[in-house]
């Protein structure tokens, strides 16, 4: 019979980046918390690409570390590159990139989590969740606790499902087929039913990585060097800038060509994909080699990055080559690229499929409609991607710990976060492939760069208890040297004389017909704040920071303030909740589409039921009527 091990306030079922993050988020807010994993030895683990950030996942990192999450501050301790992608476009889709060192990234952040008061780790496999009738909701379950392979009961408050790509996992390479989780370690195999069991609807889901290479064997000769950048920044905001300016790695750029394409068209009834053996739907922005060949027909070559795994390891990461193709087949594929023709595989690529959740059954908290305390994060959600999956471990670490306490959960919408639009994505799209966050999902992407995380959502982590006074006093610094900066640049006015004029002349820049301020002049693309300074006597030294910050309001005020305008209309929709009590079949002409996608998805605000697929602005209208008429007839 089983027995109850222990009581604790909260058990985190799973230990990858979403696992880490909510884990630590609950044990920072006091509460005493228990993280299972199936391997210790794979805390935190890479099993795929060597890198965190990159295009849009770089703000969620900055996000998460605005917020108090630890993998910005873990990324800065252990990368071996470090590069800032899209320079030449404008502010909004700036992002961190930084190559991680593997072994390194894991035994830091489990060493994070080891030292964590309030946190234990344990080896073993989460079997069943364990509920009963709540009785303060008829018809919903509440979390009682869970059950682990051994039969020993962990009593709790709270369940964080953060499984990854582990739960009833099958790893494809050909017609090879091996029931294990990502880089051989063991699959979760008993949790699947047990959620069916709880009414909760699953999904497969498939993705794939690429072979790991002796970096030996590889001639970097035939390849294009890709340096990192001079000068690093941090990922965190807590970082010394100082700290992470050290030496770095190169990865380096190669090509497919056509003899590899036709190597791998000859051969795709070979393919698991091809052949059928696959069930899972695979993620769109990420496509397998296969998938690029037959679906971009048209191009002539792929880009192939090579990417150093760590300091301690030869293990070259192959980039934009991932595949489940037979073995032979990879060598062949693989020896046909430029700097690949005598390639030694360490690690085969292959796909794996796992089960995942339809993410609409979750509230915005991230915690499940129909059981109380029952959170769940990262690509469980039918998410993609390290930073997604953080991201999501943070938002539902923190607000199973805020349930706990008592205290309202943050909801963080499209207009405050990323994280916001990745949340409210999942869980209000019928996503039928792993979701994977990109700069053009988010509409106010202006007004949420990675640079000004900390100013948009420090106060936040600090609220909840993630962020110290210290860190949210020196932003609330920040923003006051910002402001009166600007306030500063808007009022200091320079005349017409000979020597602004030459000034101006030297620079490239038209001269002055008149008077202009500072703020005017630091608008023109040929000018900046720095060059300024040959003639603004009065301005101060103020941190490269601040002066980023005043810099872009001065330059994009125009389009910055239109994008606040659409915001506030955002947030008039997103502030009409929709009371538990509204039954929409009886809310007249409404129409029978909109009717069924709203009773399936229950949204809980206006701005939530109007980005539901299927409701139309028409549809919005009938329903705001219908909650204006039933306000007033409360009222009445």
């Amino acid at each position: 019979m089983a027995q109850v091990m222990e009581r604790v306030d909260v058990c985190v079922v799973g230990a990858g980046h979403a696992g880490c993050e909510a884990a630590l988020a609950c044990a920072r807010m006091g509460l005493e918390t228990v993280i299972f994993t199936v391997s210790a030895d794979s805390i935190a683990l890479m099993p795929c690409n060597p890198n965190i950030g990159g295009s849009s996942k770089g703000h969620l990192v900055r996000e998460l570390d605005a917020l108090g999450g630890e993998m910005g501050k873990n990324i800065d301790k252990t990368f071996i590159q470090s590069k800032m992608l899209n320079v030449s476009k404008g502010p909004a889709v700036h992002s961190l990139r930084a190559q991680a060192d593997k072994a390194a990234y894991t035994g830091q952040m489990r060493q994070v989590l080891e030292n964590q008061k309030h946190l234990t780790i344990k080896q073993a496999e989460v079997c069943e969740i364990l509920t009963e009738d709540d009785k303060e909701r008829p018809g919903k379950k509440r979390i009682t606790g869970v059950r682990i392979f051994t039969g020993m009961i962990y009593e709790c408050r709270a369940v964080i499902l953060c499984t990854g790509t582990y739960l009833n996992a099958r790893c494809l390479c050909g017609e090879a087929i091996t029931y294990t989780g990502p880089n051989g370690l063991q699959p979760a195999v008993h949790l699947t039913e047990c959620l069916k069991n709880l009414g909760i609807r699953m999904k497969r889901f498939k993705t794939g990585t690429p072979a790991r290479m002796d970096g030996r064997s590889i001639d970097y000769s035939r390849m294009e060097e890709q340096p990192g950048d001079e000068r690093v920044v941090p990922f965190s905001f807590s970082t010394d800038p100082e700290s992470v300016q050290k030496p770095q790695v190169s990865c380096w750029l190669t090509y497919t060509n056509e003899k590899t394409h036709e190597i791998i068209r000859a051969n795709l009834d070979r393919s698991p994909i091809y052949a059928g053996i696959i069930e899972g739907t695979g993620p769109r922005y990420c496509p397998s080699i296969e998938d690029k060949v037959v679906k971009f027909a048209d191009k002539p070559r792929h880009q192939v990055f090579l990417e150093p795994e760590g300091l301690s390891t030869n293990e070259m990461y192959v980039g934009g080559m991932s595949s489940s193709l037979p073995e032979d087949v990879q060598l062949a594929m693989y020896r046909s690229v430029p700097g690949l023709e005598h390639c030694k595989i360490v690690r085969n690529a292959y796909a794996i499929e796992y089960d995942c959740i339809d993410a609409r059954q979750l509230y915005p908290s991230l915690e499940f409609r129909n059981i109380s305390g029952l959170f769940s994060a990262g690509q469980f959600n039918g998410s993609s991607g390290y930073e997604e999956a953080a991201a999501q471990g943070l938002i539902a670490g923190m607000n199973a710990a805020l349930q706990i306490k008592g205290r309202e959960a943050v909801v963080l919408d499209r207009s405050q976060a990323y994280i916001g639009v990745l949340i409210d994505d999942l869980i209000t799209k019928d996503n039928r492939e792993p979701y994977r966050m990109m700069t053009s999902r988010a509409e106010y992407r202006l007004l949420l760069r990675q640079d000004n995380a900390d100013l948009r959502l420090r106060e936040i982590g600090y609220r909840v208890g993630l962020v110290s006074e210290e860190e949210y006093l020196h932003t609330c610094r920040k923003k006051e040297m910002i402001t009166r900066e600007i306030a500063r640049l808007k009022t200091a006015m320079v005349g017409a004389s000979a020597p602004v004029q030459q000034f101006l002349s030297d620079h490239g820049s038209s001269p002055l017909k008149t008077a202009a301020s500072l703020a005017e002049l630091i608008c023109r693309p040929e000018l900046n704040y720095e060059l300024l300074s040959g003639i603004d006597p009065e301005r101060e030294a103020l941190p490269a920071d601040v002066i980023e910050q005043v810099e872009i309001e001065l330059k994009y005020e125009g389009y910055i303030g239109r994008q606040k305008k659409q915001v506030e209309q955002f947030q008039k929709m997103e502030e009409k909740k929709i009371p538990d009590w509204v039954d929409y079949d009886e809310v007249p002409s409404l129409r029978l589409e909109a009717r069924q996608k709203l009773k399936e998805f229950l949204p809980v605000s206006v701005g939530q039921a109007s980005r539901i697929s299927g409701v139309s602005p028409a549809d919005i209208s009938v329903l705001l009527v219908f909650l204006e008429h039933h306000r007033k007839k409360r009222e009445g």
